[in-house]
């Protein structure tokens, strides 16, 4: 089942960024009252009423001369691009601006279906206002406040009217994606892998739009194969500027349990890459970095340039580093047993008994200092969740853990249990279950 998009769209402090975070149901935009906070698209899954959907904030579109406008502009236009469905906020109580009219504008060539939230409905001027929108000349207008709810439910039963009830997918298989920057190999990769010895291959419907998945026989077992290659169109929009091609990613992450991020070893590291990077951490993902075209490197040996990518990607030294050419399918033998071998980290289980030893042990070997005459103690630790896995630690004071410590922790369970390629979570918890 293909999960829509909905993109909300509209000039600066309309109100887009609140009606997100109560959509996704959690403070990830940035809410500021200065035009061009948003500057990035921002990207959830939401859910509404069991109906699963992505959910994109895009940037306020400006008319005025602000430095990032045209980048706001394009990002816009690929989110309209991405989307089903586009709500189109206003305010009501300013009333029809021309920005309104530019948005319009883009969005009349787009075609798409469009819904226009009126919001700040709140307020006699608004309400005043309220018939001056249908000069937009749209078919769906609903009135909103987002800070007071009004309205919300109205909204979100039209965006989603069409939408299908989410079915739980059961497919136990090791789902990885191949994802990194336009022309880094990410297709010569999946060709590669797909031609190779004892590898059998079948094409099977993605589940999201612009997707096809291929399911791997590696050493009789069956794998999934998300591609991203694909991720970008043809045209000056989306050719101009490299972290557009991000949106398409995201999708193919979030489906995914280990992300395989393509480097090209000739062009280096860039901060797309990271982005990308970040992103797939972000989400609990296990993580393999893969150093593409590494035939063409002459002046630099493997330990070189794994030292420059261990500076580089200091937030993910736990992934491993493979090095192959797609191309010539040098060293491509080495990529998937650090898959099996990620894939099962990422499901890793630890013994109760096993990981209470290690937590008090570096917890006595590094007694945390006292802040303010208090002093952190671990009192018991477990294993909650796995994919990646998770460890619930309860203590005195969950508000005396300071993110060094947090990271010593991490550091000494990695050093006792093989972790390699997953990201780990810790949650304090107060022992008097006052959290």
């Amino acid at each position: 089942m293909s999960i829509p998009t909905v993109a909300l769209v509209g000039r600066p402090n309309v109100g887009k960024s609140t009606l997100f975070n109560k959509i996704v149901g959690m403070r990830v935009s940035i809410i500021e009252d200065v035009p061009g906070v948003t500057r990035d698209r921002i990207y959830q899954e939401a859910n509404y009423n069991n109906k699963k959907f992505y959910l994109i904030d895009t940037g306020g579109i400006d008319a005025s001369k602000l430095k990032f406008n045209a980048e706001i502009k394009m990002q816009a236009e690929i989110a309209i691009d991405e989307a089903d469905i586009v709500v189109f906020m206003v305010d009501g109580k300013e009333g029809l601006t021309s920005n309104d009219l530019i948005v319009r504008d883009i969005l009349r060539r787009s075609k798409k279906k469009v819904i226009v939230a009126i919001n700040k409905i709140d307020t006699k001027l608004a309400k005043d206002n309220l018939y001056d929108f249908y000069e937009l000349g749209f078919d769906t207008y609903i009135p909103i406040s987002s800070i007071h709810n009004t309205g919300y439910i109205d909204l979100m039963d039209k965006v989603t009217e069409d939408f299908e009830e989410s079915e739980e997918e059961i497919d136990d298989r090791l789902k990885f994606s191949i994802i990194g920057r336009p022309n880094v190999g990410k297709s010569s990769l999946m060709n590669a892998l797909l031609n190779e010895e004892r590898v059998v291959v079948s094409d099977i419907a993605g589940t999201t739009r612009d997707s096809i998945d291929s399911v791997l026989k590696y050493h009789g077992e069956e794998y999934v194969m998300i591609d991203t290659a694909g991720m970008r169109k043809k045209g000056k929009v989306f050719e101009s500027i490299e972290k557009y091609s991000l949106f398409r990613s995201l999708k193919s992450i979030d489906r995914s349990d280990i992300c395989l991020v393509v480097i090209d070893a000739e062009q280096g590291i860039t901060e797309h890459d990271k982005h990308i990077t970040g992103y797939a951490i972000e989400r609990g993902k296990g993580l393999i970095f893969v150093v593409n075209k590494w035939d063409t490197v002459k002046d630099s040996t493997i330990n070189d340039y794994k030292k420059l990518m261990r500076a580089e990607f200091q937030f993910a030294t736990y992934a491993p580093i493979v090095f192959l050419s797609a191309l010539t399918k040098k060293r491509i033998h080495t990529l998937m047993p650090e898959v099996i071998k990620v894939g099962e980290n990422i499901k890793k289980e630890i013994q109760t008994s096993v990981l209470n030893n290690v937590i008090l042990d570096a917890y006595q070997l590094n007694i945390p200092p006292s802040y303010k005459g208090k002093r952190l103690k671990i009192y018991f630790s477990s294993q909650t969740g796995i994919k990646p896995p998770k460890f619930t630690i309860r203590v005195n004071n969950k508000g005396l853990i300071h993110f060094s410590y947090e990271r010593y922790l991490e550091n000494k369970l990695r050093e006792n249990f093989d972790l390699e390629g997953t990201p780990i979570i810790l949650k304090f918890k107060n022992r008097s279950g006052d959290d």
